[in-house]
């Protein structure tokens, strides 16, 4: 528990500004969530959460209620897209927890976003909702928000997405949304329907994830809600009209891109009614994410949006948090603040750099067309052990330890041992000179 109160300012109720606000108020500081939306909730379907954001929630005291509405996937199965053939099996249940200490779980984002707001609540986190940004004071620390009063704090944090406003005005002009060449298809079925299906059965008993390579796109599946609901995702070119971001799908074209796949799947998108299409787009990498001042910082989405296929954006922000509010945990004076920001950029942003890097790396790896580099991809998939590089990135035995077993609380105990022995790289010294 810090030994002072400070005011935290959050621009935006997503899954990583809810977590920072639960470690900061954990921490005893006083919390206000600033919300563009005029009621709180959370649209989507499917979400992973494995074991680096699941230890955050345990330390919250959050997972045996996270667990209660979320489903453990047994494995990782990769598959061939033309006949389902399985190329590769990773095991996580019981191997995570064995492993980890925590579980890998899937999860509705709905489920997850209540769970973390109702906690945001029990800790005394205000929230003003209907609060669009409209530009930021970073040297006062003010928020100027449309049609109400100005909101001054002690620290701003910007958590407000892709779309970020928070980001262009600390760039100082436009930044929007990059294209990344592909979309997705989000797609939920009910369980019960497919176990009427006697080839779609077992993907609907078996608690696994399920990923289909094929050239240009491929596709991932997983339970829902205690098995009730299966999640689908199809990944493809992007072909969405200009300035249109989300569109509903057009089921024959849908079936058409898939139509040489495995039959199994052929037979689980038949069953779908009715879909909508979303681009996936991404952000450039920036310099900095805090300001000069010290008063200003991003987090999640807002600094470092990527693609999903590592399944890691919500967890890396989840982490940004958990960092945050471990930090302000230790935080003695209100002069620290900018040395704490900058502790926690140069813990959070190489990270999150490769997690970005890696997942638009894991797209090649997944789509490539058939020919010589895939033949060999699913021969080192099938027949060998996995080596640093190995195509199954979770399985991979350096990249899946530092991915899942990072300790976002270790490591700010760490750096905060070198920061009080001055020697922490890129602070002020403001530590020594209030000993």
């Amino acid at each position: 528990m810090a030994e002072f109160n400070l005011h935290v300012a959050i621009i935006g109720a997503g899954l990583g500004g809810l977590a920072a606000a639960i470690g900061i108020a954990h921490a005893g500081h006083k919390v206000t969530i600033l919300e563009q939306a005029p009621m709180l909730g959370e649209i989507g379907a499917g979400i992973q959460i494995p074991p680096n954001s699941a230890l955050i929630l345990k330390k919250y005291g959050l997972l045996e209620k996270i667990e209660s509405v979320s489903v453990r996937p047994s494995d990782f199965i990769i598959r061939s897209y033309r006949d389902g053939t399985v190329l590769n099996k990773l095991n996580m249940v019981p191997y995570a927890e064995k492993r980890y200490g925590v579980p890998y779980l899937h999860i509705h984002r709905a489920d997850y976003h209540k769970i973390l707001v109702d906690e945001a609540h029990r800790l005394g986190v205000k929230m003003q909702l209907g609060s669009v940004v409209r530009g930021i004071d970073f040297d006062r620390a003010i928020v100027y928000i449309r049609d109400k009063p100005d909101f001054h704090a002690d620290l701003i944090l910007g958590a407000d997405g892709l779309k970020s406003v928070c980001r262009e005005s600390l760039l100082g002009h436009p930044d929007p949304p990059h294209l990344t060449g592909d979309l997705a298809y989000r797609i939920v079925i009910k369980a019960d329907d497919m176990k009427k299906h006697p080839d779609l059965r077992d993907l609907a008993e078996k608690p696994a994830i399920n990923y289909w390579m094929g050239p240009h796109g491929h596709v991932v599946c997983y339970l829902l809600k205690g098995g009730g609901l299966y999640n689908i995702v199809l990944i493809c070119p992007d072909n969405l009209p200009e300035m249109m971001n989300t569109a509903k799908a057009d089921l024959q074209e849908m079936r058409d891109f898939f139509d040489g796949w495995d039959p199994k799947l052929k037979t689980l998108l038949g069953m779908v009614q009715e879909t909508t299409k979303w681009r996936l787009l991404n952000s450039e990498e920036m310099e900095s994410w805090s300001h000069p001042s010290g008063k200003f910082a991003l987090l999640g989405d807002a600094c470092h949006a990527t693609l999903p296929y590592l399944a890691q954006g919500a967890a890396q922000a989840v982490e940004d948090g958990a960092v945050l509010g471990a930090l302000f945990e230790r935080i003695e004076h209100k002069e620290q603040i900018g040395d704490v920001l900058a502790i926690y950029e140069r813990l959070r942003k190489d990270r999150t750099t490769r997690v970005v890097k890696g997942s638009t790396a894991l797209r090649d790896i997944f789509h490539m067309v058939d020919g010589p580099r895939q033949q060999e991809r699913d021969r080192q998939l099938s027949q060998h052990e996995p080596f640093e590089g190995y195509p199954n990135r979770w399985a991979d035995p350096v990249f899946q330890p530092w991915l899942f077993g990072y300790n976002a609380f270790q490591e700010v105990e760490n750096a905060w041992k070198l920061y009080k022995q001055g020697t922490f790289p890129g602070t002020t010294g403001q530590f020594k000179s209030h000993l």
